[in-house]
């Protein structure tokens, strides 16, 4: 390692808070500094957002992601999914992935759930190839059954959001579906589609999304859980 390098370069890139250490509540921020750069961004959420219910914390989290007050308005939550997903967590459900980018940023300490990506189970290469479709909707065909009490986390693909739909069309149902995709072809259309099903789902409206809002809300959830228990 350059000592000079770390002696000229390695400083706090912001003012140490001892009293945002104090609050700070983010399981991922382990030094002095990224406790008070965490708290600092969620006081500032918090003021956007509010914080009157489970919910606000979950949209000051996406807030804070994107670095987009008006994400807050785009979120969309329904049959009772916060609920739904804190239960799922205390339980150890599997969580499923669309790419490896949402696995990566989830918290994989506070809780005994296994993270898998689809396009890392055994055959769903196999399966794109054969019909034709995106590697991630493989994935989940792939994955079947096993998506059953499950919770689903797409950051990236609308493909995989309407595969999903049409899984729980034939029976398969999540605990959560959390269902984030973003661009401009079917994004909008699939979120809207796991919006009409009887399923708990965090969704946003429009082509907006994307991995940093997935994350964000399945972290969030974790976070919840955990100070709940």
């Amino acid at each position: 390692m350059n000592t000079e390098l770390v002696r000229t370069a390695g400083h706090h890139t912001k003012e140490i808070d001892p009293e945002l250490v104090h609050r700070c509540i983010e399981p991922g921020a382990t030094t002095p500094e990224a406790m008070t750069i965490a708290e600092a961004g969620r006081a500032v959420a918090r003021d956007i957002v509010g914080d009157s219910c489970p919910e606000d914390k979950i949209r000051q989290r996406c807030v804070v992601a994107t670095g987009d007050p008006g994400f807050k308005d785009l979120l969309v939550f329904r049959h009772d999914p916060i609920r739904a997903g804190l239960n799922a967590i205390s339980a150890g459900a599997l969580i499923y992935t669309d790419i490896r980018m949402v696995r990566t940023g989830i918290i994989k300490t506070g809780h005994g759930c296994k993270v898998i990506c689809v396009l890392d189970i055994e055959g769903s290469d196999d399966l794109a190839q054969d019909m034709g479709i995106t590697r991630t909707s493989a994935g989940f065909l792939t994955a079947g059954q096993d998506l059953q009490d499950s919770i689903v986390v797409i950051g990236n693909a609308p493909s995989a959001a309407i595969t999903v739909s049409r899984m729980v069309d034939y029976g398969i149902r999540p605990t959560l579906i959390v269902a984030v995709p973003v661009g401009f072809v079917n994004a909008a259309g699939s979120k809207e589609r796991v919006r009409e099903l009887d399923v708990p789902s965090m969704t946003c409206t429009g082509t907006r999304g994307g991995t940093p809002v997935a994350v964000a809300c399945i972290n969030e959830l974790i976070v919840m859980q955990k100070n709940e228990s």
